[in-house]
């Protein structure tokens, strides 16, 4: 089935901006984002070649040669990365149903259009944690076969017997009796050696990067949304190994004991982190820890918890109870200088509106070049590369745009109207 939805990706080609321009452009901006001192700037032409930025000029600049794409009224912005994605899913009152219904290739021709509507909204990258279809997705997008951001999959996430993410949960005796118990294969892990193997089974598929769901989850068909699911040998096991593929590792966390085994495990980002206290913030600072909250995805559910049949009724509780507190640890979370990263959750939340998270960092007191720069060049940090999350000369032609000044009105990051990816332009303004 795998290689069905593999078939299904390549034949959802899209014909638009597939390619950066040959010819050199000249994007003559009305103001500029700077992301590594999280200000604007006044007007700037970004001349881009071959995929890359060629240079910066300040004020606006005719380029001989150049095609010029007129922004004068907008704010440029380096292409924003989004951490926390699920581009395979689209959460629904059917979502439950749907997993014993819908094949892989179903999943994989819905991804097609969760893809392109993320990239429109102005994420010109996405670390997608947790979903097989997004390795393929991934390859499919970097073959010009569809238009997306560009991804680093996780695959399928870590879990332990009964744990967040563990495939079998909710399934009934007979059915279960017939799948067999899952294992490291199916990213279900029991002790350190288990975890070895899942991760480099993880390695096989093809992933970027590891995800552990160290607690419970509110989605999950399961009763605990927030208790440890890994032994912190079991989480050490998983880093060590991951670290020998050169991979980072993301843990999904609710509750605060399993939030402190996967900081102390040396994990690199910490999700969701509804109930992380000021020890585990103290813990996460001394290493080095990052954060990425999530705020949209706790919005979101909580207030879907309010609507009749939407949950499963041992989901329910834990939407309303875990979602709500989101946006207030993440305020806490800056104001004791945990290093905050953004990401959105989004598959929980409709795709596309991803940008709303920046809103959500606003309210909850995170200056809005903060919360810009956590998108840029603070992701950037957070996947280890270098040439991207910045507009600067050499690096990833990675530009948005939008009307209006998002430091003085956040609300403008919902208004991206022009999109470049690796010098191909993929939206403009009146196209």
């Amino acid at each position: 089935m795998i290689r069905i939805a593999r078939l299904a990706l390549a034949a959802s080609v899209f014909a638009v901006g597939t390619a950066a321009a040959t010819e050199p452009v000249a994007l003559q901006c009305g103001r500029l984002f700077d992301a590594r001192a999280g200000r604007m700037l006044d007007a700037h032409t970004v001349v881009v070649r071959d995929g890359r930025i060629e240079r910066v000029e300040s004020g606006r600049v005719d380029v001989p040669g150049a095609r010029a794409v007129d922004l004068s009224g907008h704010s440029c912005s380096p292409g924003w990365t989004d951490l926390h994605v699920h581009l395979g899913s689209q959460s629904s009152p059917q979502s439950y149903s749907e997993g014993f219904r819908l094949d892989p290739v179903d999943y994989a021709f819905r991804s097609v259009g969760y893809a392109r509507k993320t990239l429109m909204a102005g994420f010109t990258s996405v670390r997608d944690l947790g979903g097989e279809v997004s390795p393929h997705l991934r390859d499919a997008i970097n073959q010009g076969l569809v238009v997306g951001p560009r991804i680093w999959a996780a695959g399928k996430s870590i879990a332990t017997t009964g744990g967040h993410a563990d495939p079998s949960n909710g399934v009934n005796d007979a059915l279960s009796h017939l799948m067999g118990p899952p294992g490291p294969t199916e990213g279900v892990i029991n002790s350190p050696e288990d975890a070895r193997q899942a991760v480099r089974q993880r390695y096989k598929e093809g992933s970027d990067v590891i995800k552990i769901t160290a607690t419970g989850g509110v989605l999950s068909y399961a009763r605990s949304g927030d208790a440890p699911q890994f032994t912190e040998d079991e989480i050490k096991a998983v880093v060590s190994t991951a670290r020998d593929y050169g991979y980072k590792v993301a843990a999904h966390a609710h509750g605060e004991e399993g939030m402190r085994r996967a900081v102390a495990a040396g994990v690199d980002t910490i999700e969701h982190g509804t109930y992380m206290s000021d020890e585990v913030m103290a813990l996460m600072k001394r290493n080095g820890t990052w954060y990425v909250p999530t705020i949209h995805a706790g919005r979101f559910v909580a207030d879907k918890a309010k609507i009749d049949g939407y949950f499963p009724e041992v989901v329910r509780p834990k939407a309303e109870r875990i979602g709500a507190l989101i946006q207030d640890t993440a305020a806490r979370a800056y104001r004791n200088g945990v290093k905050i990263a953004f990401g959105t959750d989004m598959g929980v939340g409709p795709h596309g509106d991803n940008a709303r998270e920046f809103v959500y960092m606003v309210e909850a007191g995170i200056p809005a070049a903060v919360a810009l720069q956590s998108a840029t060049v603070r992701a950037a940090e957070v996947l280890g590369v270098d040439d991207q999350g910045v507009i600067e000369a050499g690096k990833r032609a990675d530009i948005v745009a939008m009307p209006g000044n998002p430091v003085e009105d956040i609300n403008a990051v919902l208004a991206v109207d022009f999109v470049m990816k690796d010098g191909a332009i993929h939206a403009a303004p009146g196209a």
